[in-house]
């Protein structure tokens, strides 16, 4: 019998990307090409049957593959997102009733405070609780050299990858039952640090000592703590982040695999990550960079 394993070198699109720009946060109609996010490929198995899952920056990109991941999986799914994002959002939940689960759109800016933690409330309102928290949020931008890093940037940087992370994450903690896990999207970033992101590295790094950290008191109440970290995959933030056309032509080119990844590739491992299947995974980092050592 042949083998139907696709080539991974060529699973997906295999060349580069065609020059654009757009503003943060990035859009998907406004992405060229459109990601991936496994809408025709994500088959579910019910490995998540009845889980009660929030994904920040769950409107497209990792969080939209991940949400429709989940919901096929049997998890019902709450994605928080910018308010300019929401009709992003709304595709994304549409896919998530699709599969027969609970959608909640909550939008907002987790810089604040008040909304990074009352998405926590919200989630356990409408869904009963809360089991399965995705840290998937972030912004990055491109710099031209280090003197240009402007103060304002920085402190978006920090404030929505670390702040607003820490914020949710903290809301959501004390009432974690046995068997709940926090997924944090990390990078590649975080270990091969590039200067024209140096802001954005950092915080990736310190997401790192996060999961670490919290992984270690959350096991003694049965909570785990991972990171997927993602190496160069094809989603909005990318034409949004001011790369010129030189860059977004070679995207994903420096991998092993010779390419970028799509989200979809990543949905599996954060699935696995929130299963029962992984009950002796905490404080790991998975890489899913293309072969890109972390």
């Amino acid at each position: 019998m042949a083998d139907s394993t696709p080539d991974p070198r060529n699973a997906h699109r295999d060349e580069g990307f065609p020059a654009q720009q757009q503003d943060q946060p990035g859009l998907t109609d406004r992405t060229d090409p459109e990601p991936d996010h496994g809408e025709e490929s994500y088959v579910g198995h019910g490995r998540l049957e009845g889980r009660r899952a929030l994904i920040t920056g769950g409107d497209s990109g990792i969080g939209r593959a991940v949400a429709i991941a989940f919901a096929r999986e049997g998890a019902d799914v709450a994605i928080a997102h910018m308010p300019e994002e929401q009709d992003d959002a709304d595709d994304t939940l549409a896919l998530v009733r699709e599969a027969g689960r609970k959608g909640l759109s909550l939008a907002g800016d987790v810089r604040e405070e008040s909304f990074a933690t009352d998405i926590v409330t919200r989630t356990r309102e409408e869904f009963g609780g809360l089991d399965i928290l995705v840290l998937n949020a972030a912004y990055q931008h491109d710099i031209d050299g280090f003197e240009n890093l402007q103060t304002e940037d920085m402190r978006r940087v920090f404030d929505t990858n670390l702040v607003g992370l820490v914020l949710t994450a903290r809301a959501a903690f004390p009432d974690l039952e046995p068997g709940a896990s926090i997924i944090v999207t990390s990078s590649i970033q975080s270990s091969s640090p590039s200067p024209g992101l140096i802001d954005y590295a950092m915080t990736k790094a310190a997401q790192v000592a996060f999961v670490k950290a919290l992984a270690e008191e959350g096991g003694s109440k049965g909570v785990r703590v991972n990171a997927v970290a993602p190496g160069p995959i094809w989603t909005p933030l990318i034409p949004a982040t001011g790369w010129d056309a030189e860059r977004l032509a070679t995207f994903g080119a420096d991998t092993p695999l010779g390419r970028a990844g799509q989200p979809a590739e990543l949905a599996g491992t954060y699935v696995h990550l929130a299963s029962a299947e992984s009950s002796y995974v905490t404080g790991a980092v998975i890489a899913v960079t293309g072969g890109k050592a972390l």
